[in-house]
């Protein structure tokens, strides 16, 4: 699915590429990994290559993707979020982790919303950040833009 070099998405981890594919005996079982290093941070990540789908790593978007993650991004008809802070949380880190970059343009919408009606916990703040790094590190690789082009674009969209 994956060859050297590729860039993927790893849920909740962000955009990494695939620098190897090796193949390592883990109690008697030789099975085959791909060997990623995530570029936010260097972590790396061995993901065995039968596993994928079940862990969601993904291609980037497509550039024609885009305009969809704009418009998520967009919609300002969600009536506000009155759970406690905790079970908000835990519903955002929910599609976070997903992997899927549209439930991430979503968290990351519902926390800017939300932080113009009260203030964020630190969890939540942290959260957003996450939300942001993550989806402005997809767009400009999907865009070819840089990452500075593409958080002054979100900040347009909530000014």
């Amino acid at each position: 699915m994956f060859n050297i070099g590729d860039m993927a998405v790893y849920p909740a981890h962000g955009v990494g590429v695939i620098e190897k594919v090796e193949t390592q005996e883990i109690s008697g079982c030789r099975q085959n990994f791909y060997v990623m290093r995530i570029l936010d941070n260097n972590m790396i990540i061995m993901i065995p290559t039968s596993n994928v789908n079940n862990v969601g790593l993904r291609e980037i978007i497509e550039d024609s993707e885009v305009p969809r993650l704009v418009s998520i991004l967009k919609r300002r008809d969600k009536p506000l979020d009155n759970q406690t802070w905790n079970r908000r949380y835990r519903d955002y880190m929910d599609k976070i982790k997903t992997g899927s970059a549209f439930e991430v343009a979503e968290v990351y919408r519902d926390l800017l919303m939300l932080k113009l009606d009260k203030e964020l916990s630190f969890g939540e703040r942290k959260m957003l950040d996450t939300a942001k790094n993550l989806l402005v590190k997809e767009i400009s690789l999907a865009k070819k833009m840089g990452e500075d082009q593409v958080e002054q674009s979100l900040a347009k969209i909530f000014s």
